[in-house]
């Protein structure tokens, strides 16, 4: 693994995960410092929602360490690591489509120690302030990845960990959310791990980037260097 400047909030070293039999991460590593956006690219199927999954306790490897804040929690509950301090936002957004947007956001900031509270969370997604009443199931799709963001952030997150940012939405959509993990970055300075297969969000938002194929680390450095790498865009991320 290159070394990078600052001390790395998560470092995930040689971890190997498997489904079943199915052997899917094989010997990731990657680190994520403090207050930066790392993003995470690759194709369809190549492994990326599996390292999330062995992060945040769904899925856990069996070799290999996730050290978090100092701390290896490879192995813990999903719930233990969401204590910790790593808030997901899901790929698919997997809201609750009977709930309102309020009481999502009341759900997932019960028992929670956060800077996130209402007022403030409407202050970065005004749209969700218009829709507190309403469920989930009537939202767009882009009203629901703000919502989703919504509540990871209200659980106070110190990492946050966001896979597939831009699928199923228009562009317009997306560059709007794009803005708000902006925004999270340079205001509020939060660590951020970015899933994402759409390259320019990726490259414009994130201050290091890994590419994966078939379940290992095929490509790491700055942006401007996979922007310069045509050989690496078109052998793994199609470009």
């Amino acid at each position: 693994m290159r070394m990078r400047d600052g001390s790395p909030m998560l470092a995930v070293q040689s971890i190997h995960t498997y489904y079943g039999d199915s052997y899917i991460l094989q010997g990731v590593d990657l680190s994520v410092t403090h207050g930066q956006v790392v993003a995470l690219l690759g194709r369809n199927g190549v492994g990326k929602t599996t390292t999330v999954r062995s992060v945040v306790g769904f899925t856990p490897p069996r070799r290999g360490q996730i050290v978090f804040k100092g701390k290896n929690i490879a192995g813990q509950s999903a719930q233990a690591i969401a204590r910790m301090g790593i808030g997901l936002v899901p790929q698919g957004r997997r809201v609750f489509g009977s709930l309102t947007v309020r009481e999502h956001l009341k759900l997932f900031a019960r028992g929670r120690t956060s800077n996130w509270d209402l007022d403030r969370v409407v202050s970065m997604f005004p749209r969700l302030g218009e829709r507190l009443k309403q469920r989930a199931s009537a939202l767009s799709g882009g009203e629901q990845q703000m919502l989703a963001i919504a509540r990871a952030l209200v659980t106070g997150p110190d990492l946050l960990v966001v896979d597939e940012l831009s699928e199923g939405l228009a562009p317009v959509l997306v560059e709007g959310i794009g803005h708000a993990i902006r925004d999270l970055k340079e205001s509020e300075k939060q660590t951020i791990l970015l899933i994402e297969q759409n390259l320019p969000l990726a490259l414009s938002l994130a201050d290091y980037v890994y590419v994966m194929n078939k379940g290992t680390i095929v490509f790491e450095g700055a942006p401007d260097e996979l922007s310069n790498s045509s050989d690496v865009q078109a052998l793994y991320l199609g470009v």
